[in-house]
């Protein structure tokens, strides 16, 4: 029996090819992209997923009610660790995590590698698996070093790298260290992505801060132990925050503050780990606007898909109505023509879905280039993403196959064999697809072009400083900055096409070592809680960059002392400080600090993204300070050899290091790079949506010519014109796409106001948008249509009426 409906199933696809060749494209089409978008989501979703017990981990955050603005923070002080460890028997596991990054010696080979500062406590939360060594005793002793696979290759090769020696730093400053683990490699969704472990005690600094509660400058993770409730246990945390940040809790108070709805003026609390990879604010990350665009976008592209399937088969069953009632009076049961009928659905779904896995083998690099993916064809064909495939074709032969199949299985014999069709009110049911389709097609065109408004404003947004023409030169760890700096001024010294050189230990956008640092202070100045960038720089910083004074003057060779506790800020910081004429004036960042004189101010800038609110920022000079980078401008006529010009003097000064300068402007267009992405997307997902709903839609009013043959024929000889014939055929499906287009305007709206509220710089929605979008609706509505319009106004009415 199935052997008969296998073949009379592929007798019936043939029989009506251009149908099914719509239908295997356009699922083909749906299904690629669809895997695409929802693997990629799904990927993203899961990240630190894996740890063992995930569910258990936290990052703790400070939260502060500010009146000026809620604020949260997961930098932490560095003697909260011992504390809580000690006060909350709750916490099964506690360790600090400090970024950090030096050079790696070994054998006279040098590597530049990301280092985490962590405790022995680290390798009981996270379950980063050992290939050698054991995580109990890894750590044991201060100068034990931690090593991933990848790292042990490059440095090692295909020596045991076990109780091996390796030298960090540079000369001067060199510490030997000790072999004691190796990692394996981290998967590729880990929040978490480093070369080398230390312990916290050997970072910079730690002897002087370790007692110190109002240095913050790290992240903390925890593991509770099992049965303990997070909410329970933050408001356990209270007294802890009392005791050891009272002073905190009384210029909040001093200033206005009142507690939150749960209570809390300042508390600690704790981040499920599953939420940090998305936090934009604590953690830096993304957000996750773009893993459920992603995932809403896959699903409108499937369901234009499914839409047309049903249109097509409900459409048909009009042709085949006068097949079913034979069958039907043969004695067909109603299952059997059901499972006739979905069978036939199921080859076009099985063929779609086998074409779409292709389609998706083919184009993976393609996509991954694009939008910057990390699938592989591993990734794809792992049983959990194979279930996610096998599910999703069901899912579609189910609602695609299954609705039309129930409906002409349901065709009563007598009245079909007259010539009638029982089926009540299709035309009801294919119109509100067709909306459904047009509706999604123009959802996703506004937010297309909404985004790529938002991208190009965010471009011509003024960053504060002059990108053009300024090239950024990391450092790296080979080398120390300060001796890079100096050799480079020497040696161009007498360049004409080099305007100025400064350095920095701050980056401007992303260059190609990927790496970014941010250092915060917060202080009390005349009784206001500030917070500012606090930012490292060398002469010449504001020449380079094209800052203006505002009051003031740049840090200058000629004084001496601007090394000592001189500082230039930004007019926010000015602001924060309720200073209106503030150089001359001094503050301290604590109390036995040192006093540091503002001796200029300049306009706000972009130090770390186009899309947030400029921050207060205070620029400090320092002859003994890191500088990580290098920023040189040069003259306009001199850039297309400039960056040759700088590699060659780069390999001269220090030959050791790898030469790997950007131009500043291609660094601050990583900031935009989310945004691009999106937009790309949405223009991927509309192209796609609108060629399948014109597929549709082509072969409906296909089907629809058909059937309105005899009235075509009897309008022609009664006088009607093609045009008034071709505005006859076409009004119906015009009606169609502006209802769409005014139930799409008004989501369209809704959702890209939600997604631009995240930007302080932001563009308005213009409604001028929407009536283009409209326009273009119509117009590729009435196209497609008056094709099939035309061709059937141009037919002979004889042919149409020679059977009546």
């Amino acid at each position: 029996m199935f052997k008969n409906y296998f073949k009379i199933a592929l007798r019936n696809l043939w029989k009506s090819k251009g149908y099914a060749f719509i239908n295997v494209v356009g699922l083909s089409v749906a299904f690629c992209v669809s895997v695409f978008l929802f693997l990629t989501a799904y990927f993203s979703l899961s990240f630190d997923n894996f740890h063992a017990d995930s569910d258990r981990i936290y990052q703790p955050y400070l939260f502060a009610n500010d009146p000026e603005g809620v604020g949260r923070t997961a930098s932490m002080p560095f003697p909260i660790t011992p504390a809580l460890r000690a006060d909350y028997p709750e916490i099964e596991s506690i360790a600090r995590v400090i970024n950090g990054s030096d050079v790696i010696e070994y054998k006279g080979k040098f590597f530049d590698k990301n280092i985490k500062f962590t405790e022995p406590d680290f390798f009981k939360i996270f379950s980063f698996p050992f290939l050698q060594g054991n995580p109990k005793t890894a750590f044991q002793n201060l100068s034990n070093i931690v090593i991933t696979e990848s790292m042990a290759k490059a440095v090692f090769g295909s020596e045991d790298p076990m109780g091996k020696s390796v030298n960090l730093g540079l000369e001067g400053n060199k510490k030997q260290y000790v072999v004691t683990g190796v990692l394996a490699d981290f998967p590729q969704n880990s929040s978490l992505q480093f070369d080398v472990f230390l312990r916290s005690e050997n970072v910079g600094g730690y002897q002087q801060q370790k007692d110190q509660w109002d240095a913050f400058s790290h992240n903390v993770y925890l593991k509770l132990k099992p049965g303990i409730d997070k909410l329970t246990f933050e408001k356990k945390l209270r007294p802890f925050t009392a005791k050891y940040f009272a002073e905190t809790l009384t210029k909040l108070k001093k200033k206005g503050g009142k507690p939150d709805e749960r209570g809390d003026l300042y508390a600690l609390r704790l981040q499920k780990l599953a939420d940090v990879h998305f936090d934009r604010e604590i953690s830096g990350g993304k957000g996750a606007s773009l893993v459920y665009a992603l995932m809403g976008i896959g699903l409108f592209i499937l369901l234009i898909a499914c839409i047309n399937f049903i249109n097509l088969n409900v459409a048909r069953s009009f042709i085949r109505a006068r097949e079913v009632g034979v069958r039907k009076s043969l004695g067909a049961l109603k299952q059997q023509l059901f499972f006739q009928i979905w069978g036939e659905a199921g080859v076009v779904c099985f063929l779609g879905f086998l074409t779409g896995i292709v389609l998706s083998i083919l184009l993976l690099p393609a996509f991954n280039a694009t939008f910057n993916a990390k699938l592989s064809l591993e990734y794809i064909f792992e049983p959990d993403k194979l279930a996610l495939l096998v599910g999703l074709f069901l899912f579609v032969t189910l609602v695609a196959g299954g609705y039309p199949a129930l409906q002409m299985s349901k065709f009563n014999a007598v009245e079909v064999l007259k010539g009638k069709v029982s089926l009540k009110r299709p035309g009801l049911l294919r119109n509100s697809l067709i909306i459904a389709q047009f509706a999604l097609s123009s959802l996703l065109i506004c937010c297309t072009i909404i985004a790529m408004q938002q991208v190009d404003h965010l471009r011509k947004q003024p960053l504060g400083f002059q990108k053009e023409e300024v090239i950024s030169i990391p450092v790296g760890n080979k080398v120390d900055g300060q001796t890079a700096l100096r050799r480079l001024r020497n040696l161009l010294a007498d360049d004409p096409n080099i305007v100025s050189i400064t350095g920095s230990g701050v980056n401007l956008g992303m260059g190609r070592d990927r790496s970014s640092s941010r250092s915060v202070i917060g202080f009390t100045f005349k009784d206001r809680e500030v917070n500012t960038d606090w930012l490292h720089i060398s002469y010449d910083y504001l020449k380079t960059l094209n800052i203006k004074l505002i009051d003031g003057r740049e840090f200058n060779p000629a004084y001496p002392t601007d090394s000592m506790g001189r500082v230039i800020i930004t007019e926010s910081m000015a602001k924060a400080i309720g200073e209106k004429d503030p150089v001359g004036k001094f503050f301290q960042t604590d109390t036995a600090g040192i006093k540091h004189q503002i001796i200029g101010v300049v306009p706000d800038f972009n130090l770390y993204s186009s899309k947030a609110e400029r921050k207060p920022i205070t620029m400090y000079l320092s002859h003994a300070g890191g500088i990580s980078y290098i920023f040189v401008r040069v003259t306009p006529q001199s850039l297309a050899n400039s960056m040759e010009k700088l590699q060659n003097a780069w390999k001269e000064i220090t030959p050791e290091s790898e030469f790997i300068g950007t131009f500043l402007d291609e660094n601050t267009n990583a900031w935009y790079k989310e945004e691009e992405r999106l937009s790309q997307i949405f223009s991927l997902a509309s192209a796609v949506a609108v060629i399948l709903s014109c597929l549709g839609l082509f072969a409906i009013a296909l089907i629809v010519m058909e059937q309105r043959t005899k009235e075509i024929g009897v309008r022609k000889v009664l006088g009607a014109s093609i045009a008034s014939l071709v505005f006859v055929l076409s009004k119906d499906f015009v009606k169609l796409v502006l209802i769409a287009i005014l139930i799409s305007t008004p989501a369209a709206w809704y959702l890209m106001q939600l997604w631009l509220d995240n930007y302080p710089y932001r563009v308005e929605i213009s409604p001028w948008i929407f009536v283009a979008v409209g326009g273009i609706a119509v117009l590729v509505a009435v196209v497609t249509v008056s094709f099939q319009s035309i061709k059937a106004a141009l037919m002979n009415p004889v042919k149409s009426l020679r059977s009546e």
